[in-house]
């Protein structure tokens, strides 16, 4: 007897709303000792943790069936205040469930894991933030999807999610069972982000395992469908969500976004490194704001000086796989909700022919 066989006991232990009592991340404190098993179930207020008593007692019961087990004390604990008298809650489907909780600790899997429906995974780092990297994801989803692939994008970036506004729609998405996740749609990709599942204009204020937790929940309770490619945006720098998607995920690869500047390459190599050390494989660089042509005199203009990211990748024997410029369209595109990959012109099709480079290559 063991706590991985007590969980698989506990989950058959069903919910009213759909889903389980493990599935729903509410066993909490689970604890072995010879023939005795205790643990917590918690819940979000009083008010649940009192209609969940049958619940309980199906959980002692289901656990105490098991060979070895002589005692069980289940005990239900509440982890927020009451809730405050007036309307009805929410119903079932209309956006996501009250019980689905984001930002739960992460569940432990053996070794890296595939995510159902996908065939490929590509995140796209950047070793500090500001470089463009989460443009240069939306647009190449995009450009990916205009080329008739299947693409999924997940704004991985926890603390600072964009991808909602780039592509124009910040509903909060349905979870009719609590446990499941319903992504959103829009110019031809499949799109999730934690900034659709919390309340607006509220900072995210979490520890490692939250933040892993939550990484965990977007990858393998959304309803991806079927993907030929999934674009993961992930945050800047070197950190738990950057650990966790290379250690337990399967990733066909990692790009890594920069400007030329020295001070962004310092970092670059930083992210570079850390994917070589976590063994997944860099499918290549791209160096963003490379350029800036002046629209009324066609003057060309290194901001941030030029060439860095193409020496550095020729230095490591890693593809250059292109050269954005600074371009006002493409900002004013992303404010708008329409990417510029969408449309037509020079930008949209530096994009096709990035899209292009990954299909092509049998990378996306």
């Amino acid at each position: 007897m063991n706590k991985d066989t007590i969980l698989e006991a506990l989950a058959r232990v069903g919910l009213p709303d759909g889903g389980t009592i493990v599935s729903r991340d509410m066993v909490r404190a689970l604890h072995v000792e010879g023939d005795s098993v205790r643990f917590v179930l918690e819940v979000a207020d009083p008010e649940l943790a009192r209609r969940m008593e049958p619940v309980r007692a199906a959980a002692e019961a289901v656990v105490a069936e098991l060979p070895g087990v002589a005692k069980v004390s289940a005990v239900l604990t509440a982890h927020g205040p009451a809730k405050p008298q007036g309307g009805p809650p929410p119903a079932a489907g209309q956006g996501a469930a009250p019980s689905l909780k984001i930002g739960r600790h992460p569940t432990q899997n053996q070794g890296p894991a595939p995510v159902a429906g996908v065939d490929r995974i590509i995140a796209v780092g950047s070793g500090k933030g500001g470089v463009g990297k989460s443009t240069v994801a939306t647009n190449l989803a995009v450009a990916m999807a205009r080329e008739g692939r299947r693409v999924g994008l997940l704004d991985a970036d926890i603390y600072g999610p964009s991808i909602p506004r780039m592509m124009g729609k910040e509903d909060r998405p349905k979870s009719p069972d609590g446990e499941r996740i319903e992504p959103l749609h829009a110019h031809g990709v499949t799109f999730m982000s934690i900034g659709l599942m919390l309340e607006d204009n509220k900072p995210v204020i979490w520890r490692g395992p939250m933040l892993m937790g939550a990484l965990q929940q977007l990858l393998g309770q959304t309803n991806w469908g079927e993907l030929d490619t999934l674009i993961v945006d992930l945050p800047p720098g070197t950190g738990d969500v950057q650990l966790t998607l290379c250690q337990r995920f399967h990733l066909t690869g990692a790009v890594v976004v920069s400007t030329p500047q020295d001070v962004a390459l310092l970092d670059a190599r930083k992210a570079l490194s850390m994917f070589e050390t976590l063994k997944t494989p860099v499918l290549g660089l791209i160096e963003n704001m490379s350029t800036y042509i002046c629209p009324n005199c066609g003057h060309e203009a290194h901001l941030f000086g030029h060439g860095g990211v193409a020496a550095e990748a020729e230095r490591l024997g890693l593809p250059f796989l292109a050269a954005l410029p600074i371009d006002l369209d493409t900002r004013l595109a992303g404010d708008s909700g329409t990417p510029v990959a969408a449309g037509e012109g020079a930008m949209a099709e530096s994009y096709r022919r990035l899209a292009r480079r990954f299909i092509d290559g049998g990378m996306g």
